[in-house]
């Protein structure tokens, strides 16, 4: 048996649960993840990813030492043809090597060279376009304190609100809706509380696969503790096996469905009026555009059963404790902020949100998106979700940052698919990317990929060269979680340590360093003088933070070493707030929306008669850059199409057959599972494979509020294909769950 040198505690890089990691080491070489009974979070409990998925840390294909292109090193002019960097045609063939220029090949270099050829170039472009020009992505799997940090930079120094994360890309229907309903855009309470529900909806979440470790707590409140799931979502996910309901609605009528719910609330006189008249306001125009809403209506375009909508309206509205659980399939449609209000219409009406065992729950789908949002790495806000045309923020930050009174920019900046879609002279000219991955994340990838060859300088700070860093000029090599310290901010808001397990790989180097060595050269560059660039540890960031921002004033390392706190935590002897809006939501009284039933974008037609909606694996996470580095990738190595057994024997597919699947925006060649988990005229697609890219069928139609694209939806046809058409033909999944 192995006995380890030491056992770190920290925090899980996946997804938003935040469950405590125990890494145990020897020789400095992580060998063995197991987890304390006694997290409040997980309870012991580790998902497939938790468990196995860290040894990504080791690849052979991990960069641990600064690149730069070749023609910057030689002193020549940008090379034309930015698309052969990345080696692939738009029609998915790779590009001999002959034909790519030997002048975009990566070189090795030292951190110095490469900190100044970055310095060098931001500050040429900013200087002679100004700060429309430029950009960034900060970084969900990121800490608190290195996307703190990259914000700062941009805004304190480049004096830009073009400043946005993967945020935008998910749960970005959900904070606006909170944000106009509530004043508040965080998870009203705890997953942990679930077990004190009666009633509780789970929505647009496949919580077993995307959540585990939340879906564990879901299966003990109705097993122990006798609550009753009420599940709505177009496939049939694990948790229907449970429940005492499954809507299956078609995707992309969210609002048609929740409001006929409304409607039989207010219809069979079921309304918590003392809340209404109490805690919120414009009730009687939200009565007007509910009045269309019958169950009937709903079932004509979601296909859901009056009756079933009935059932579940009354069952949530009669419980004592009710809650509502969401992902993103609520959010990531054209509509999704609607989709998002339409759920918190039901809590309003019911009072089920301000007490233990309630509330309004947007699960987060990426380790720290909830922290990346909180450290204001979004084009409209500051730390805190300080508005940043708002004079009044701009002076605190100014003064926080030491710059000049009215230095800060007022002007809101663009989102993530704002930035690529300016990517043009007179636009975005330098984006700097730390961590993301928009080459799979973007919907429409052709297009993506247009824009990313209008770039005039692009900088990737990362830990693998990701599809996207694939068209960098320079590529800076960070360190994964398990080589820093810092902190997370899981889904409900809890506040937890990061800690090194041993040192940096090779010439590695935690986030928070890169950007402040890179910070003091700008400023040099600049001639001038601003912000604090110098810290010994992260936890100086972190208390420079919530010196501005109360709902982080009373965290300090010392105060979450074990358990973490929940935020707000606004003094240094207060205990943390699990539940919120006890008393009143931050806006005052919870305001009512008129709603509209707007269809999505793009329904499905003679030619595209499919509906396609996509989504993650449990063995899977995001772009695939750490997952399909490890050896998770084993156990599902190639992208499926789930179609159900009606529509396959129409269109002559059978089990395992390889199969086309068509947008109007492009195609993939993958293998079919057939099965009844999804529904008649529904196909399912994970998008966690460049090989096969979901993203480069989906529907890049934006929210109108939340700039949010449409995943969830858009029209594609499938059709029998040859196994030599395959991107992988010889891949057998063998291990894996088919």
């Amino acid at each position: 048996m192995i006995k380890p040198d030491r056992i770190t505690t920290t925090t899980c890089p996946y997804c938003g649960v935040g469950c405590t990691l125990q890494l145990h080491v020897k020789d400095d070489f992580i060998y063995k993840v197991t987890s304390p009974f006694d997290s409040p979070v997980n309870h012991g409990n580790l998902c497939v990813k938790g468990r196995f998925g860290y040894d990504f840390v080791y690849h052979p294909k991990r960069v641990t030492t600064p690149l730069v292109r070749r023609y910057l090193l030689e002193g020549k002019p940008k090379p034309e043809g930015r698309e052969q960097v990345y080696a692939i045609s738009v029609d998915g063939k790779p590009i001999p090597d002959s034909q790519i220029s030997n002048d975009w090949d990566w070189v090795e270099t030292d951190w110095g060279t490469a900190l100044n050829f970055v310095a060098d170039n931001l500050v040429r472009i900013y200087k002679r376009d100004g700060s429309d020009a430029m950009a960034v992505y900060c970084c969900a799997k990121a800490t608190n304190e290195d996307n703190y940090l990259l914000q700062k930079m941009y805004r304190a120094l480049f004096r830009t609100n073009n400043v946005d994360h993967c945020t935008r890309l998910c749960h970005a229907g959900s904070v606006v809706a909170l944000q106009q309903a509530v004043g508040s855009s965080a998870m009203s309470n705890t997953a942990g509380q679930v077990i004190m529900n009666d009633v509780f909806i789970v929505t647009g979440s496949n919580t077993s696969e995307n959540h585990p470790i939340i879906a564990l707590q879901m299966k003990e409140a109705v097993q122990k503790h006798g609550a009753k799931m009420i599940v709505v979502d177009p496939r049939r996910i694990d948790l229907v096996d449970m429940a005492e309901m499954w809507l299956p609605l078609k995707p992309g009528t969210n609002v048609p469905v929740f409001s006929a719910m409304a409607h039989v609330i207010v219809k069979e006189n079921l309304v918590n009026w003392e809340f209404v008249k109490d805690r919120t306001e414009n009730f009687d125009e939200f009565m007007e555009s509910l009045e269309k809403f019958t169950p009937e209506y709903a079932e004509e375009i979601s296909g859901v059963a009056a009756e079933d909508i009935r059932k579940a309206a009354r069952m949530y509205a009669k419980a004592k404790n009710g809650a509502i659980y969401w992902g993103m399939g609520i959010s990531q449609l054209s509509h999704g902020t609607a989709s998002a209000l339409a759920l918190i219409h039901l809590a309003f009406l019911t009072g089920h949100v301000g007490r233990d065992g309630t509330g309004l729950n947007p699960l987060r789908g990426q380790n720290n998106v909830q922290g990346a949002s909180d450290m204001g790495s979004m084009p409209f806000h500051y730390p805190g979700y300080m508005r940043v045309d708002n004079p009044e923020n701009r002076a605190k930050w100014e003064k926080a940052w030491n710059i000049e009174e009215g230095g800060l920019n007022l002007k809101l900046g663009l989102t993530t698919t704002e930035i690529l879609s300016n990517a043009h002279e007179g636009g975005i000219r330098a984006l700097y990317i730390m961590g993301e991955n928009p080459m799979m994340s973007e919907p429409n990838l052709n297009e993506t990929r247009k824009h990313m060859t209008h770039l005039e300088f692009l900088v990737a700070q990362d830990i693998f060269i990701n599809e996207s860093g694939a068209f960098a000029d320079v590529f800076l090599p960070a360190t994964p979680f398990a080589e820093k310290d810092g902190t997370f901010s899981n889904t409900d808001r809890r506040v937890q340590r990061v800690r090194a397990a041993h040192k940096p790989r090779g010439q590695a180097r935690p986030d928070w360093q890169i950007i402040c060595d890179l910070a003091l050269r700008i400023e040099t560059r600049l001639g001038v003088s601003t912000a604090h660039w110098v810290y010994s540890n992260p936890e100086e960031i972190l208390l420079e933070m919530g010196s501005v921002n109360p709902d982080y004033a009373g965290i300090t390392y010392e105060r979450i070493d074990k358990v973490g706190l929940i935020y707000p935590v606004p003094t240094l002897d207060h205990p943390g707030t699990p539940t919120l809006f006890t008393e009143s939501f931050p806006r005052g009284r919870g305001k009512f929306h008129p709603l509209d039933y707007v269809p999505v974008r793009e329904e499905p037609d003679d030619e595209y008669p499919f509906i396609l909606t996509t989504g993650r694996l449990l063995e899977h996470w995001h772009g695939g850059t750490m997952t399909r580095n490890s050896s998770l990738n084993e156990a599902y190595p190639e992208a499926r199409v789930e179609i159900h057994p009606a529509d396959a024997e129409i269109h002559g597919i059978r089990n395992n057959d390889p199969v086309k699947v068509q947008s109007r925006r492009g195609e993939i060649v993958v293998r079919a599972t057939v099965t009844e988990k999804t529904t008649v005229g529904v196909v399912f697609l994970p998008w966690h494979f460049h090989e096969a890219a979901a993203n480069l069928l989906t529907n890049d139609a934006l929210d109108p509020q939340a700039k949010i694209p449409e995943f969830k939806a858009c029209a594609v046809q499938v059709f029998p294909a040859r196994e030599s058409d395959l991107p992988n033909p010889d891949v057998v999944v063998e291990r894996g769950r088919y």
